[in-house]
């Protein structure tokens, strides 16, 4: 029976997007996708203020970066998983969006407001033909249109197929991520301060493998955002 309600609750999350994908209760007025009093109770981080934080100190040390940030952290079986989860699963890619356009509201006017392009992780294309979508890339989308910035999906591409991180230790993860990202447009990124966003952060090793490969790049440089942060 609870399978039933799940698959059902899928279907009505799918096709009727005036149903808040936090709380499932019916938006009113202007709201998209996300009610209002989800949004005001949403547990933000407020990293982007300071240049040492909890997602900073988690890159410290493994790669060069300029500031790192995550607009809330992951509660389990709170607002914020509820969101990600629409985002990722239930095929509700605008949810990204939209949590993209406040976090970028945030960037906008913090100290990540000189980046030059935002570059969303890439997704292996067999993985994203089979989603039909990059969630990450939806996410860049709203952050680009608050900070007025382009999104580059094209100089950097996910070159290796892994399995999902999600069952895999803080170990398992590097391994499964390492040396699978390639530059192909390098000159797109020459000069340039690239923001890099992601949906979740856990033990960050496919933000971090992916920012090695492009520190690669003559004289770049590289901030960090993603919606949520997953901490122990």
């Amino acid at each position: 029976m609870n399978k039933f309600y799940n698959i059902f609750e899928d279907f009505i999350s799918m096709f009727f997007p005036n149903i808040c994908q936090g709380c499932e209760q019916p938006l009113t007025g202007k709201e998209k996708y996300i009610c209002l009093k989800c949004l005001y109770t949403l547990p933000k981080t407020n990293f982007h203020n300071s240049r040492k934080n909890i997602i900073s100190e988690l890159f410290f040390g493994k790669i060069n970066f300029e500031n790192a940030t995550s607009f809330c952290f992951f509660n389990k079986d709170g607002t914020i998983q509820n969101l990600i989860h629409s985002l990722k699963y239930k095929g509700v890619k605008e949810v990204g969006e939209e949590l993209g356009k406040h976090l970028g509201s945030e960037l906008n006017s913090s100290i990540f407001s000189d980046i030059d392009l935002i570059i969303p992780i890439p997704l292996h294309k067999k993985r994203q033909k089979f989603r039909g979508y990059n969630q990450s890339e939806w996410i860049a989308k709203g952050i680009s249109e608050i900070m007025n910035k382009p999104i580059d999906i094209k100089s950097v591409i996910r070159a290796t197929y892994t399995e999902t991180q999600t069952k895999k230790n803080k170990d398992e993860r590097w391994e499964n991520v390492k040396n699978i990202f390639e530059i192909k447009l390098p000159e797109n990124l020459e000069n340039k301060h690239v923001l890099l966003v992601d949906d979740v952060i856990t033990t960050g090793s496919t933000i971090e493998s992916c920012a090695k490969t492009i520190l690669e790049v003559n004289n770049v440089k590289i901030s960090i955002a993603a919606i949520a942060f997953v901490s122990n």
